[in-house]
C-alpha cells in the first residue's frame, strides 16, 4: 500500500485570492503596512504564527500572534462573503477521483491550514471521505517539521519509501524528504519551480496529467 499526501493551498486548491485579502484585513486592523504581494504569497504552507513571524522578518517586537487571530477573523468573515472562492486547480478534481478509486492507495493531506478550514473546503468541493488522514497546524509543528508526514504514515501503518507528498512550496518539500518520504512539487503554486527542486523535489509537474504520471513513475523508480 502507498500513502500519497497532498498539501491544500497552492496544491489542491487556489486561495491566493482569500489569502491576500485577509491579510490585508489582519494588518489593517493591527495598523500595520501589508507586506508585498509575493511576500505574503512566499509563507503559504507555514502555520499561521510562524506565517507572522516571518513577515515580521522575525523581530521580537512583531505581534505575530495577534496577527494570526486576526488573520482567523478575517478569513472567516470572507468565507460567508457571497463572492468567496477557492476553486481546485484544473485537473486536480479529476486526479482525486482517479487515485481514491484505486485499491492500492491511500489518500492524505498535511497543511498549514486548521481542521475547520480543511473541513470547509472539502465539504464545499464534494470531497468528504477521500482523505483517510488529515494533518493539519491544529495537529503538529509548522511546516517544514516532519511531524505531519510521520504522523500520517503512524496513522495509515505506511512505510516512508510508501509515502509521497505533493506539495507547491519548498516547506512541503523540506518536510517530506526530512520524514523519509518522496516529494513531487506543482509548479502551479506558490514557490518557483527552482526552489522545489533545490529543497529535495524528486519530481516536478505541470499539471495533474503530468502529477498522475509522476506518482506511478515514482515507484517503479524505487522499485
Amino acid at each position: 500500500m502507498k500513502l500519497v499526501l497532498f498539501d491544500c493551498d497552492g496544491t489542491l486548491v487556489d486561495s491566493q485570492h482569500v489569502i491576500v485579502a485577509a491579510m490585508g484585513r489582519a494588518f489593517a486592523r493591527a495598523e500595520l503596512p501589508l507586506p508585498p504581494r509575493e511576500a505574503v504569497l512566499g509563507i503559504v504552507g507555514l502555520s499561521l504564527v510562524e506565517a507572522m513571524q516571518k513577515l515580521g522578518e522575525d523581530d521580537p517586537r512583531f505581534p505575530a500572534a495577534r496577527l494570526a487571530d486576526l488573520y482567523r477573523e478575517a478569513f472567516r468573515e470572507l468565507r460567508t462573503e457571497p463572492d468567496f472562492s477557492e476553486p481546485m486547480f484544473p485537473g486536480m478534481r479529476g486526479l482525486i477521483d482517479t487515485l481514491s478509486a484505486r485499491d492500492d492507495l491511500l489518500l492524505g493531506i498535511a497543511t498549514g491550514k486548521s481542521q475547520r478550514g480543511v473541513a470547509a473546503v472539502l465539504g464545499h468541493h464534494g470531497l468528504e471521505g477521500r482523505f483517510v488522514t488529515i494533518q493539519t497546524a491544529d495537529d503538529a509543528p509548522s511546516k517544514p517539521h516532519p511531524a505531519m508526514v510521520h504522523q500520517a504514515m503512524a496513522a495509515t501503518g505506511v512505510a516512508a519509501l510508501d509515502t509521497v507528498l505533493i506539495g507547491d512550496t519548498s516547506f512541503d518539500m523540506v518536510m517530506a524528504r526530512a520524514a523519509g518520504a518522496r516529494a513531487i512539487g506543482v509548479s502551479w503554486g506558490y514557490h518557483a519551480p527552482e526552489l522545489l527542486r533545490q529543497s529535495g523535489a524528486q519530481g516536478l509537474v505541470g499539471d495533474a496529467d503530468e502529477l498522475l504520471r509522476a506518482i506511478d513513475t515514482l515507484w517503479e523508480t524505487v522499485a
